[in-house]
């Protein structure tokens, strides 16, 4: 596929996931359930074509098999043992398992473990503070993503003592920043520093879809999915997370019309 018509199918598969997630509340029932799957399904297609544009053939390889593959196997070591996020167990809404675990949510640890580690380079380069940025932003992301999951019946927690939001544990917040450091790290290793690339104009569409998903999960919560203090909470830590990233993109895009 020439690089003209692979960045036409990164754009195509953003733009299915953005109009399939505008879609998500006006929907119910089966149509909501199977738009809830397309749309990671896309969004996951989207980074993985994204990460070979920039990489190359390691991209999607690396992005799949670490995002994808971790995020997989500590699910299947949590839903099963309560570590490192607390005791959860997934419903039979989301299709297919592998090791009980719905396939779409590897794809999703994969969909914005991409875009969340181009955003960590961007401020830090390389080095221990990409690896904490990067599991910070996914944390964050997490805090609008779990409540959301809960309340439309994907996966359900068992009553466990200490602060939660939503029935959700604080331990899962800090279970996710651990594996999303290990995946940062990872994802170093798999792409070695390379400045034309993380400079480079096509890194726009994965700071689209990273505002795209603050923005739309928190207006979600706030205006459409009966959760407006989920929406509060979670959009103004996933905000504040993000902003060193905003600020480098519009110190790029100032630098770019000088």
């Amino acid at each position: 596929m020439s690089r003209g018509w692979l960045s036409a199918f990164v754009l195509c598969c953003a733009g299915a996931a953005v109009l399939m997630q505008v879609a998500y509340p006006l929907v119910g029932g089966d149509a909501q359930r199977m738009l809830t799957i397309l749309s990671v399904v896309a969004f996951c297609a989207f980074s993985t074509a994204h990460a070979f544009v920039l990489y190359g053939t390691r991209g999607p390889l690396a992005v799949l098999g670490i995002c994808g593959g971790v995020g997989l196997a500590i699910e299947a070591v949590g839903s099963r043992t309560g570590f490192p996020f607390g005791n959860y167990d997934y419903t039979a809404s989301l299709g297919w398992r592998v090791l009980g675990v719905p396939v779409v949510v590897a794809l999703a640890w994969a969909m914005m473990g991409w875009p969340a580690f181009l955003a960590a380079r961007r401020v830090f380069g390389e080095g221990w503070r990409l690896s904490i940025y990067g599991a910070a932003i996914l944390t964050a992301w997490d805090l609008l993503l779990d409540p959301q999951m809960v309340d439309a019946g994907h996966w359900v927690w068992a009553p466990t003592p200490g602060p939660a939001l939503n029935e959700i544990p604080l331990v899962n917040s800090l279970g996710w920043f651990a594996v999303a450091f290990v995946m940062m790290t990872l994802l170093q290793g798999a792409f070695a520093s390379n400045p034309a690339a993380v400079a480079s104009s096509w890194c726009w569409p994965a700071w689209a879809m990273l505002a795209w998903t603050w923005f739309s999960e928190t207006l979600g919560h706030l205006v459409f999915f009966g959760l407006p203090w989920v929406g509060v909470i979670g959009g103004l830590v996933f905000g504040a997370v993000l902003l060193p990233w905003a600020r480098g993109v519009r110190a790029d895009i100032r630098e770019a019309g000088t």
